[in-house]
């Protein structure tokens, strides 16, 4: 039996039914006795990317089969999502997934990173990089955000309803209704298929593997007393260090959660980087605009070589 199919049997599906769309070998490394999952796939540069919630790496499939013939593409999932173990009791703090990643990164000792970050990866993946900016060189930033809740924008009312005691809980670990509700709302060309889509939802089959999903909503650091709120606004004060490392922005324009309010912020950050905004793309801008999200960073890429 392969190792692909072991790990998903141990989650309690089975690759069978998703290795047309998610072609690719495990890896695992041990993280403090934990699984933890990671594709390594090319040679070449590196090119990291990390996933948000309730994703995993299966949501950057067709960028690791577009680019790993001229790279090494690495995606790791974050304790409690895809592949990786799912621990009941871990703190599930943004400081512990940036240590993870670090972890990653020295474990493969990868330098001259270029870092791929949607929704939660963008915390986490420059915080990694604000604590070893030297390994770093080149980063692509997709409907995320690195900073506190823009003053102009507000949390999303949907995802606010999941922070709710009680009710949030129940919502996302005991009816699934986060990840299954993003299935739907994060998208909004009709390109994806119900396989695809089952395929996103897929590690998120039960109460107990839920658990990262509910625990990310939990940890979004909105005031200050927030356990995170701290190493946020360090990572936020940090951003303008990577001034003067090429840097490509692209946002599907019809995001319910990193709406333009954080788009304006990253321009405000960064106001020399380009920008491609794609009016037809929703939060999963890698299901709404495929193609168009592949040529750019192939073009970012030809273009910024060294």
């Amino acid at each position: 039996m392969s190792e692909n199919l072991l790990s998903f049997n141990r989650l309690g599906f089975h690759l069978e039914s998703y290795k047309d769309l998610y072609p690719f070998k495990s890896n695992f490394m041990q993280i403090e006795d934990l699984n933890y999952h990671f594709l390594d796939e090319g040679q070449g540069k590196p090119v990291l990317m990390l996933h948000g919630n309730p994703t995993w790496s299966f949501y950057f499939r067709n960028l690791v089969i577009g680019l790993r013939d001229r790279y090494r593409v690495v995606v790791p999932d974050h304790i409690g999502c895809g592949l990786s173990d799912k621990p009941q009791k871990y703190s599930y703090r943004l400081a512990r997934h940036i240590e993870n990643v670090l972890h990653l990164i020295h474990r493969l000792d990868l330098k001259d990173i270029t870092l791929v970050v949607h929704d939660w990866g963008g915390m986490i993946g420059f915080g990694a990089a604000m604590q070893d900016p030297s390994r770093f060189s080149r980063f692509v930033v997709l409907n995320t955000g690195a900073f506190r809740l823009p003053e102009a924008g507000s949390l999303s009312k949907r995802i606010g309803a999941c922070r709710v005691p009680g009710f949030g809980k129940m919502a996302v670990r005991v009816f699934n209704a986060f990840a299954r509700g993003a299935s739907m709302m994060a998208t909004v060309s009709g390109k994806m298929s119900k396989k695809e889509k089952d395929g996103l939802c897929a590690p998120y089959n039960s109460y107990q593997n839920r658990i990262a999903t509910h625990r990310f909503v939990e940890d979004i650091p909105l005031d200050p007393d927030h356990a995170s709120y701290a190493r946020l606004l360090q990572i936020e004060n940090y951003l303008p260090n990577f001034s003067h490392l090429p840097r490509q922005l692209i946002w599907g324009k019809q995001d319910f959660c990193f709406d333009d309010h954080f788009l304006e912020r990253w321009k405000s950050i960064w106001p020399d980087m380009p920008v491609l905004e794609l009016p037809h793309a929703g939060h999963y801008v890698l299901e709404d605009a495929r193609e168009e999200v592949l040529g750019c960073i192939q073009d970012f890429f030809q273009r910024t070589e060294a």
